[in-house]
């Protein structure tokens, strides 16, 4: 086996491009994986997060397609050779750019498309002709069915965080994409993580693979130290503030499980004065992009994002990554923390850890074997509270106590400390009694009204009808209801005479 990139006797384009990128010694991940890709074998290769899978299985294939270089400008003459799929449209950007560095060299051109972003100008680069294409499922299933990829030419095809790629929700959209591939492929899998199961599923895609597994599977990473903290929910964002304090820490993610969380969350951090951006899946792609650019410049301090940026997002010198939710799926905690001590460069994570998080964490014991100690945070007394400083999380409004009755009486007395004030208030409530502090009513200055303070004299004990009443009976004829309207006398038109009696 080989160490470094001069001995692998690349092509001379291609290995002036990785000379360039400062590229030296292999990781251990290229080592072993680059040699068996270069002889044409099936690769299922497990390493962790941040070792440079990209390059593993982009430099072998580059090399390998050499040899159908040409400089024509026919879309005929670059049919595409190599399909690259991955789970997320940041990392499919991401690789597309490293390909465009090991390639500018030679003739070789690629392309990638995503969702987000309007199909025309990826339709453009694809009828120019490309032969590697880096693309989303969704997304490549659209051009095929609209005629504007064509994939019978296809030799290689690689699944890159292949563990997300065959998961059940990316496993219909996958084997349709599969059925239009020539039978006889070189199919690469790598990942951070590989379950038993996953390993099974893969097998059936694969044809006699070479496992390479650099780490113990669904490990971490050593260089980065690990700290698990057990926090409330109205406490998380104190004890974040403490420790990029203590730390000094400039750049960090800040992983959240929700879309809705991750938004509220960074307008809170915002407005306590830290550089704060937001990465989930409502934001447009356009608006995600910028968001990438915007914290891999240093114009952002904290990047808080859900689990759309725990994969394969590779920004270089981020000292350190916090949980602000424990993940629900025990392998994105192994990604979360792979966003720091890339390379070999050391890195902090940090996981709040709140009392309904227990089955969580015991599902990331499972994962990495390891026991996780949980440890107590001791916050700074003199420091002022988060509540004081607006909305938090969950919506809520606190507003600041008011502090006019704390004031000093006398002129030229300094106030006392907010730790004083109170223990002053604390004390004033402990000897008034709470009902007389919460119900006793407010005296008032104004003159009060002898007739109140006259002692109560009963009624006289006759009563006498009221008047209406008198009214309608005096006006009822022979006894007769006073709620019946008597009738209306009416002149009569004839005249009755009644005859005498004899």
């Amino acid at each position: 086996m080989t160490s470094s990139f001069s001995n692998l006797n690349l092509a001379e384009p291609i290995a002036r491009a990785v000379a360039e990128m400062g590229y030296e010694s292999m990781t251990p991940i290229q080592e072993q994986a680059i040699p068996i890709v270069l002889q044409g074998k099936d690769v299922m290769g497990a390493a962790q997060t941040g070792t440079g899978k990209t390059a593993a299985f982009s430099l072998p294939l580059l090399q390998r397609m050499m040899a159908h270089e040409n400089p024509s400008t026919s879309p005929a003459r670059h049919p595409v050779r190599a399909l690259v799929l991955l789970p997320t449209r940041e990392l499919a950007d991401q690789v597309a750019q490293q390909v465009k560095l090991y390639a500018k060299y030679t003739n070789l051109r690629s392309a990638v498309v995503f969702g987000g972003m309007d199909m025309k100008p990826q339709t453009a680069e694809l009828k120019k002709g490309v032969e590697v294409l880096v693309a989303t499922p969704g997304r490549l299933l659209d051009h095929i069915e609209a005629k504007n990829a064509v994939l019978n030419q296809v030799e290689y095809v690689v699944l890159d965080e292949a563990d997300r790629m065959l998961d059940i929700g990316f496993l219909p959209d996958l084997q349709r994409i599969l059925s239009y591939l020539p039978k006889k492929r070189i199919t690469l899998l790598f990942s951070a993580t590989f379950s038993p199961e996953i390993k099974r599923l893969a097998s059936s895609y694969l044809q006699d693979p070479v496992t390479i597994e650099v780490a113990r599977s669904n490990a971490t990473a050593s260089t980065v130290e690990q700290h698990f903290y057990s926090v409330g929910a109205d406490d998380k964002r104190r004890a974040l503030h403490q420790i990029l304090k203590t730390r000094g820490i400039k750049q960090a993610f800040v992983f959240v499980n929700s879309k809705l969380g991750c938004a509220r969350l960074a307008r809170s951090l915002e407005r306590e004065g830290l550089k704060t951006t937001a990465l989930h899946g409502d934001k447009s792609q356009d608006e995600r992009l910028k968001a990438l650019e915007a914290f891999k410049k240093g114009e952002v301090d904290l990047l808080v994002c859900t689990d759309v940026a725990a994969r394969g997002l590779d920004i270089k010198d981020v000292p350190a990554v916090f949980n602000f939710d424990v993940p629900f799926n025990a392998e994105d905690y192994v990604h979360r923390i792979g966003r720091t001590g890339r390379a070999g460069a050391s890195g902090l994570a940090v996981s709040f850890v709140a009392p309904s998080d227990t089955r969580l964490v015991a599902d990331i014991e499972k994962l990495i074997n390891a026991k996780i100690e949980i440890e107590p945070v001791e916050f700074e007394e003199d420091r002022p509270r988060i509540s004081e400083q607006g909305r938090i999380n969950d919506g809520r409004r606190m507003y600041r106590e008011a502090e006019g009755s704390e004031q000093p009486d006398e002129p030229g007395v300094a106030a006392p400390a907010p730790r004083e004030r109170r223990e002053i208030r604390e004390t004033r409530e402990a000897r008034e009694p709470r009902e007389r502090r919460e119900y006793a009513p407010r005296r008032s200055n104004a003159p009060r009204d002898p007739f109140f303070d006259q002692p109560y004299e009963p009624g006289q004990p006759a009563q006498e009808q009221p008047a209406w009443e008198t009214a309608a009976k005096s006006a009822s004829p022979r006894g007769i209801s006073a709620n019946i309207k008597p009738k209306k006398k009416v002149a009569a038109l004839f005249k009755t005479v009644t005859e005498p009696q004899t």
